[in-house]
């Protein structure tokens, strides 16, 4: 990919997106553990199951936005809510105050995401969105990779230095924004907006994404995302539970008369460390090596290597092999990362693009809200019937990528109706 592929909003959203995802992962990995300490674990258990809701009903305002207001001020909103919301974080005494600002982030970053990736599918060919993404999702997980590590020191023992920074950045972002990064919406017109022409433009949109979700086409996409999902997601949920309880410690290399010996705990956060790794180096790598696969072959590929890499899992306590089945089951996740937005951004109509990629999210927070039941099964059911309850959802999500792309192929040909994607 050409430089000049890159303009000065792509470049700012990049380094600005890279750094506030740096910051983010010294907080997040350990939020659980921060209100479960002080409100119990039941109840921060329950608490973080309301951020995914939370943020469904932002991702269709911020789609909403998007199309209405025009890319660069719906993702205004959201780093304007998030630098307010990380200030109150910030000065704040009660958990409770500090529980709902962690909320306000979320909803914060639900209203900037839609907005976020229509602006690269307005800006970047067709050819090339593939590469763009893949950087994107490369700078992301820098964040996550390294996040984690500063984290464990900074959040325990500077956490209000920490949310401080995060408020400046977010502050200077927002500015930069408003002051560099221009407007992306084709046949963007700007608008005088009151509260009443809003109002009754949430109303026709709420109607369209009604009208959005009765296309059979964009559903299936959903339906496979959210399998998707729900497998890719075991990482941080099930395989914890697993790795912990059945996997004991075990020299990890022996050299003349020194060892070194990791414990369950220590295994598994070497896997993560290993997944955050392969993604931040492999990401790019490996697009450019499939960018002459279809999407279709692509989701097929992921959906085989990560549930069954995820599967295999289940027979073994090997330090080593589950250290290549993490290999495996990553490389299922990397692989579908570039062309996720890719199908939204062929197939939405540009009026309705931000709408588009509003839904097309959703995917991730239902998956989300959805993933956990099998750390609620684990307690009946035994560890090779979770990984194969995994297994089912991977290749469930395969079934429905194939039913997706033979629709999608009979609508480009013109053998079914246009559908709702034209009427909006």
């Amino acid at each position: 990919m050409k430089i000049s592929t890159w303009n000065t909003s792509l470049k700012i959203r990049l380094i600005g997106e890279m750094l506030f995802n740096l910051l983010y992962w010294m907080y997040f990995p350990f939020i659980t553990y921060y209100f479960g300490s002080a409100l119990g674990n039941n109840i921060a258990g329950i608490l973080m199951t309301i951020p995914p809701l939370i943020g469904i009903i932002g991702i269709i305002i911020g789609g909403n936005l998007a199309d209405r207001l025009g890319r660069r001020a719906a993702m205004l909103i959201g780093t304007s809510i998030r630098t307010i919301v990380f200030c109150i974080f910030a000065l704040s005494d009660s958990y409770w105050l500090s529980y709902l600002a962690f909320v306000g982030i979320g909803l914060g970053g639900a209203l900037y995401g839609p907005a976020s990736d229509a602006m690269i599918a307005d800006l970047i060919p067709q050819q090339a969105r593939k590469r763009v993404y893949a950087t994107f999702m490369t700078a992301n997980n820098i964040g996550a990779v390294i996040g984690p590590v500063l984290g464990s020191f900074f959040f325990f023992s500077y956490r209000s230095e920490l949310l401080w920074a995060c408020t400046i950045v977010m502050l200077v972002y927002t500015i930069i924004i408003c002051v560099k990064v221009d407007e992306s919406m084709p046949n963007y017109s700007r608008k005088r907006i009151n509260l009443k022409s809003i109002s009754s433009g949430f109303k026709e949109e709420w109607k369209g994404y009604g009208e959005i979700f009765r296309d059979k086409v964009f559903l299936l996409y959903i339906l496979g995302g959210v399998s998707a999902v729900i497998a890719i997601m075991q990482l941080d949920l099930y395989l914890s539970v697993y790795i912990i309880n059945y996997v004991p410690s075990q020299k990890l290399f022996v050299w003349n008369n020194y060892s070194v010996a990791l414990d369950s705990k220590e295994i598994f956060a070497w896997m993560l460390v290993l997944n955050g790794v392969l993604f931040v180096f492999f990401v790019l790598p490996i697009t450019k090596l499939l960018k002459n696969w279809t999407d279709r072959n692509v989701f097929i590929l992921s959906a085989i290597l990560a549930g069954g890499g995820m599967f295999l899992v289940g027979f073994t306590t090997n330090i080593w092999v589950l250290f290549i089945l993490t290999i495996i089951f990553t490389f299922g996740e990397i692989v579908r990362a570039p062309v996720i937005n890719n199908f939204v951004s062929n197939y939405a109509p540009e009026h309705a693009r931000g709408k588009y990629m509003g839904a097309a999210r959703l995917q991730f927070t239902i998956g989300r809200f959805l993933a956990p039941l099998t750390v609620f099964l684990a307690e009946w059911i035994s560890p090779m019937g979770i990984f194969s309850v995994i297994l089912f959802f991977a290749f469930m999500s395969a079934i429905l990528y194939i039913k997706l792309y033979k629709s999608y192929e009979r609508y480009t040909t013109g053998m079914t109706e246009p559908g709702v994607r034209k009427k909006m």
